[in-house]
Formats: structure tokens, C-alpha cells, sequence
């Protein structure tokens, strides 16, 4: 009965979710920039292409986005029709956002088991947030920086139900979650990998250039106490470092800079 139930809040979950689409038309705008969509065989498709997210919902981005080709623009008419895509039809994606940023979404294949084991609200809050993160691995992700070391920006998926005592903090963790994505690197094609304090000194290592500055402490982002420590204290202390580090600060001056000076 348990397990009927369960199975009934998901799909009524997930029902809602898709009724709640925004599939309202979209009007040209008078300077329209466009992007661009890469389908699973490799031919590029240049068209308008529309984030499914915000900065209230950045998780959405990596699920869906909208999109119609320069070919199937009508400028006859007022507002267009937009084909919803998800990482089951394309392999990546390019949009240029309200502030005329370009973001860059590939699609990868890794199962956010950290926030699917993270389940702080806990009954059925938690187990549904553990659903909605241990059941999606391929999904769009966003690439921070590209190169001899690709890093991509993952959000892990908030619960999408919460009731009484739950509210607050499932409110909490979504905030939580809003702020603090995962960054995760591949090196030279390798397996997706969380990046942290310490994998970045590692990763760096094969390069004099960076090995030199990270020696010499010229990476300000990966100074930590070097103090030597044995055992149990060690360990701690290690993870809490991995903790603690700014990660979006170590992308920006360490893996850009090994990526522009390590060939």
C-alpha cells in the first residue's frame, strides 16, 4: 500500500509539473540574438533558443529548454511557436539569457547521488527530493570552462512536495541548493568527477606552470593550512578544507588559467 501511494504522489507530482509548462507564445523581439542546438547526430540548428530556468528555478535549465529554428521563424505573425527539447532529443544547446550572456549546455550523463542521499527534510519531502536526483543522469549541464579540463556547473533537484513542520525546511534547502550547484570536471574525456579543493591540486599537477604557482602560493583560492597532521585529525581537516573552499573562485582562477597556459 505504501509503495501504491509513493508511486501515486509521484506521478501526480509529475503530472502537475508538466500541466504547469509555460507554452505561451513568444514575440520577436526588434534585435533578436541567436543561439544555437546541436542534435544527437552533430548538425547544428541555429534558431532562437529560450531558457527553461531562472535564477528562481536554475534546475529547470538542465531538463528542458525551448527552441525554434531560424528556418521556422514566421515574421508575418506577431508571436511564434516554440518546440520544447529535452536531452533525449539534442545533445547540447547554446541561448543567450535577459543580460545577453551566452550559456552553454551539454548534455551529460551523471546521477546527482549527493543530493539524492541529502534528504534534511526528511518522510516524504525527502524521499521524493531522492527521487527527483537518484532518477536523472542524462541531463543538461552547464559548461563553465572549456578545455584540456572541461568544468561543468550541475544543480541538484529540490523536492517538489512538502506539508506542516516540512515547509520551512524544505524552503531552506532550496535556497541551500540555489546557491551552492556542484562543479564537476572531466579531464581529457575522463569520468565525471565532483571538483573540489583538493581534486584541483591534483589535477593541476601535470603542469610546471600551475604546479609552479600552486607551490608558491600564488592560487589564493587553493591556500589552505599545510600544518602536518596524522590520522583522524588529518582527514578532517581535509574534508573540511574540500568544504569550505570556494569552488566557483578555484574555476575561475586556477582551471582557466591552467587551461589557457597548460597545453
Amino acid at each position: 500500500m505504501k509503495k501504491v501511494f509513493l508511486l501515486s504522489v509521484f506521478t501526480l507530482i509529475s503530472f502537475n509539473a508538466y500541466a504547469q509548462e509555460d507554452n505561451t507564445d513568444y514575440e520577436l523581439k526588434p534585435n533578436e540574438k541567436y543561439g544555437f542546438i546541436v542534435d544527437k547526430n552533430g548538425k547544428k540548428t541555429e534558431g532562437i533558443v529560450r531558457l527553461n530556468g531562472d535564477a528562481i528555478n536554475p534546475w529547470s535549465n538542465q531538463k528542458k529548454v525551448k527552441f525554434v529554428a531560424v528556418t521556422d521563424i514566421d515574421k508575418s505573425k506577431k508571436k511564434q511557436k516554440f518546440k520544447t527539447l529535452d536531452p533525449d532529443d539534442i545533445k547540447e544547446y547554446i541561448a543567450i539569457d535577459d543580460s545577453d550572456n551566452e550559456r552553454h549546455f551539454e548534455v551529460i550523463k551523471y546521477t546527482n547521488t549527493k543530493e539524492g542521499f541529502n534528504t534534511a527534510t526528511g518522510g516524504l519531502s525527502g524521499n521524493i527530493k531522492a527521487f527527483n536526483n537518484l532518477t536523472k543522469s542524462n541531463q543538461f549541464a552547464e559548461v563553465v570552462t572549456n578545455g584540456k579540463i572541461k568544468v561543468y556547473r550541475l544543480y541538484g533537484y529540490p523536492t517538489t512536495f512538502s506539508a506542516g513542520g516540512q515547509i520551512a525546511v524544505a524552503e531552506k534547502e532550496t535556497e541551500r541548493m540555489r546557491n551552492n550547484p556542484s562543479y564537476l570536471y572531466t579531464k581529457r574525456g575522463s569520468k565525471l568527477e565532483e571538483l573540489t579543493l583538493a581534486k584541483a591540486k591534483i589535477i593541476i599537477a601535470d603542469c610546471p606552470y600551475a604546479k609552479g604557482k600552486l607551490t608558491s602560493g600564488s592560487y589564493a583560492s587553493l591556500k589552505n593550512d599545510e600544518k602536518k597532521r596524522s590520522g583522524l585529525r588529518k582527514f578532517i581537516k581535509n574534508q573540511i578544507d574540500d568544504v569550505m573552499s570556494n569552488v566557483p573562485e578555484i574555476v575561475e582562477e586556477v582551471i582557466i588559467d591552467y587551461n589557457e597556459n597548460c597545453k
